[in-house]
């Protein structure tokens, strides 16, 4: 908010440009003034909240200056209603609030009695700025867009500073989301928003935020420590309002929320804003879309994974969440972590997570898994992981580096048949092959899960993620995806195939009719041919049959000069070697490229041997042609 826009509305008579120039001159102004005063703005540095610069526009509440009038209310950001005696006062709910919820506005009002000096009761309000009394409470509890009220007089220069602060505060500091005074509550958005911060603070999630925890979020929210005895007024004050609560431990969730009710209910709700706008929230008590969507683009042919940091903190939430430390998260530790976000990502709900990576025997996911399924949805969906980031926490190491420190982009790979490894840890596998191929037992031996024997045709895309070891004991993430019904659409599209690192070709060895599936789709799609491939044939621990093709398979690769197709089972304790073998040719792709043709022969020997000895003849010819001259 960089300004202010207070727009001074009330009757005539009612002392609204005295109220203004009390304000400008510090005094009251006895001479006789103009019955409208000129726009005036303050400059941020007089003492304004959020060092805002402010605008007060005084207006007339004559009929012929309605339109004047209708201009500046609508392009105010508060207005300030002053009234001042009884007739005054009744024309607030008769005539004014009407007529500003008739032109639509949605602007918090500041209602003003001016003129305390006047009323018998003036001495009663000397001490409090913000007075709620029998006279304002029907008219705020009428019309909720009323903000605030307060008594001031122009004369005495009594509350003249404290009615526009309050009009300030209004708008940069509003109390209606935060606030519902009908109900004496704090609003849910405000209760869910407070809730969360909560669980952010609580570093040890034990319940409790301790006095560490309390100092750490004092020195964040307001850059300052906390005295003991302040501190201890703060745990006495909840003791007595929260009955049963035991301030012993630490600041319990109730006591926490019951502390910021307390500052609303004492006016002093610019506090909450302040704890609210540390951790990110808007005006309407969501998340900066800034913060929790930080700028990350990942070039063509690049990708995105978790940096050192980014693995660090999901590991520690892990570990941190697993309550009873039997190394798996239950529906109920899940929930907890869970807990300041909108709930599991979209694309893990869709997914039907956690069956897409490592589980243990009662079904939770493991350490290992829950890396991995981070792993997968950064690669896949970098943004996602960036929104949950915001959300559940993370800080990075450096105070100047923002959320994208969490990730990091991979090198491009855009000449995959150049020799030498990819400068990737996570890749993609695609798996493709016939109906009942046993493709889904392949992805569920990846996740060390049994053999199920009865037929589930794939609908839908599935993925399994889980890590790899490689050769020389380097690890890394290989995703597999079986296809389903969606295959020749994916196939199809170029951007789903550039992110790709590496398709596999499966079939059935027992089923005559599977491998010919392979050979048409590779007819079909040509472009496949610029991916990376192994050929896999499955069911290796039934009778090998004959396929119905014109060349049987090992034939057929051969004649692509590649590796004839690899005989695996998911029953047999070496399938693990197929995932090993997958991860290799996927980070290294030039080894598993088709080659429609044998290599041309590397003549460069001969062509430098052919170049040096015309060189060293031109040489001699050139000496012999000399001296015979000289002779």
């Amino acid at each position: 908010m960089a300004t202010v826009r207070v727009c001074v509305c009330g009757d005539e008579g009612t002392g609204k440009s005295s109220l203004i120039a009390s304000l400008v001159k510090d005094v009251f102004v006895s001479n006789k003034i103009q019955p409208v005063l000129p726009q005036i703005t303050i400059p941020p540095s007089i003492g304004t909240p959020e060092n805002v610069t402010t605008t007060i526009v005084d207006t007339s509440a004559r009929p012929q200056d309605r339109t004047t009038l209708r201009k500046e209310i609508r392009k105010s950001n508060v207005i300030l209603l002053v009234y001042s005696d009884h007739y005054s006062y009744e024309r607030v709910a008769l005539f004014w609030m009407p007529y500003f919820r008739s032109l639509g506005v949605n602007v918090p009002v500041v209602l003003c009695a001016n003129k305390g000096d006047l009323t018998d009761n003036n001495n009663n309000n000397n001490t409090t700025p913000q007075a709620v009394d029998d006279e304002m409470l029907p008219v705020m509890n009428e019309f909720r867009e009323i903000d605030s009220c307060i008594r001031a007089s122009a004369r005495e220069h009594h509350n003249v500073n404290e009615t526009f602060f309050l009009c300030q505060k209004a708008v940069t500091h509003p109390i209606a989301p935060l606030f519902d005074y009908k109900e004496g509550n704090l609003k849910p958005a405000c209760v869910s928003a407070l809730k969360r911060i909560f669980y952010l603070c609580d570093k040890d999630q034990d319940g409790y935020l301790n006095d560490k925890e309390i100092q750490e979020f004092q020195a964040k929210c307001f850059d300052k420590p906390l005295s003991s005895e302040d501190l201890d007024n703060i745990k006495l004050s909840i003791a007595k309002s929260v009955p049963g609560s035991d301030t012993t431990k630490g600041v319990d969730m109730p006591g926490f929320l019951q502390l910021n009710k307390m500052y609303a209910e004492k006016g002093r709700h610019e506090t909450i804003w302040i704890i609210l706008r540390k951790y990110r929230y808007t005006d309407s008590l969501s998340l900066e879309d800034s913060f929790i969507h930080p700028r990350f683009d990942v070039p063509e042919y690049a990708s995105a994974e978790l940096s050192p940091a980014g693995y660090r903190f999901f590991m520690d939430l892990f570990l941190l969440f697993d309550k009873d430390n039997d190394g798996g998260l239950n529906d109920g530790e899940l929930s907890s972590l869970f807990a300041p976000t909108p709930g599991l990502p979209l694309s893990w709900v869709e997914s039907s997570f956690p069956s897409t990576t490592v589980r243990n025997e009662a079904g939770h996911i493991t350490l290992q898994g829950w890396l991995a399924q981070w792993s997968m949805t950064t690669f896949l969906e970098p943004k996602t992981t960036l929104e949950y980031l915001a959300y559940l926490g993370f800080e990075p190491p450096n105070t100047r580096e923002t959320l994208a420190s969490a990730l990091k982009v991979t090198k491009p790979r855009k000449r995959r048949r150049r020799p030498g490894r990819v400068e990737r840890n996570v890749v993609l596998c695609y798996i493709t092959g016939a109906a009942a191929a046993g493709k889904s037992s392949l992805l569920d031996a990846f996740l060390n899960r049994p053999l199920d024997g009865l037929y589930h045709p794939t609908i839908k895309p599935r993925r399994a993620v889980n890590s790899v070891e490689l050769q020389g004991g380097k690890q890394c993430y290989l995703i597999l995806e079986e296809l389903g019904e969606l295959e020749p659409a994916i196939l199809e599209n170029q951007a789903r195939l550039d992110a790709c690192d590496l398709i596999c070709y499966a079939y059935d060895s027992s089923d005559p009719d599977s491998f010919s599936h392979i050979v048409d789709l590779r007819k079909r799609y040509p472009q496949l041919d610029d991916l990376p491939s192994i050929y896999t044939a499955l069911k290796a621990d039934k009778d090998k049959t004959t396929q119905r093709s014109e060349l049987q398979p090992d034939q057929y690769t051969s004649s692509l000069m590649m590796s004839t197709p690899v005989h695996v089972s998911v029953t047999w304790n070496s399938i693990g070697e197929l995932f090993v073998a997958l991860a290799e040719a996927a980070t290294n792709p030039s080894t598993a490229f088709p080659k429609s043709e044998e290599p041309p022969p590397d003549r460069t020997s001969l062509y430098l041997a052919l170049g040096a000895t015309t060189c060293a003849a031109v040489a001699a010819f050139v000496i012999w042609r000399r001296s015979t001259n000289s002779a």
